[in-house]
């Protein structure tokens, strides 16, 4: 009996996780199909705010995603901080990375491409 109630109780909390996941992912597709332009053409550091909303709810999706299904929940907190402090960093290092890259492309490539916005 006791086994049953912890099912009936994880199979909520996978429910909710899934609502949850939905709606970001709704979010970032309805943010993705009518691109605001003031999120869209304006600049904050770099790149667009829309770019840092997608970022940040991947980023958000990505967190939940590994807390409940791959059940870091339950890890020791030595555990939990080796492997979000390590994904922290090298996402940290990719975006820097993107964003330096990705400003030197437009800069070489201005004189010779039309950036429709």
């Amino acid at each position: 009996m006791a086994h049953e109630a912890a099912h009936e109780s994880h199979t909520g909390l996978i429910w909710k996780v899934f609502i949850f996941l939905s709606i970001i992912t709704l979010v970032e597709v309805v943010l993705g199909i009518y691109k605001p332009a003031s999120l869209h053409l304006s600049s904050i550091l770099g790149t667009s705010p829309l770019n840092w909303i997608f970022l940040i709810l991947t980023l958000v999706k990505a967190y939940g995603i590994t807390w409940y299904f791959m059940h870091m929940k339950e890890e020791k907190a030595s555990m939990r901080r080796a492997v979000v402090w390590t994904s922290i960093f090298l996402i940290c290092y990719l975006t820097a990375l993107l964003l330096i890259e990705g400003s030197y492309l437009n800069e070489v490539m201005t004189p010779y491409v039309k950036w429709d916005y």
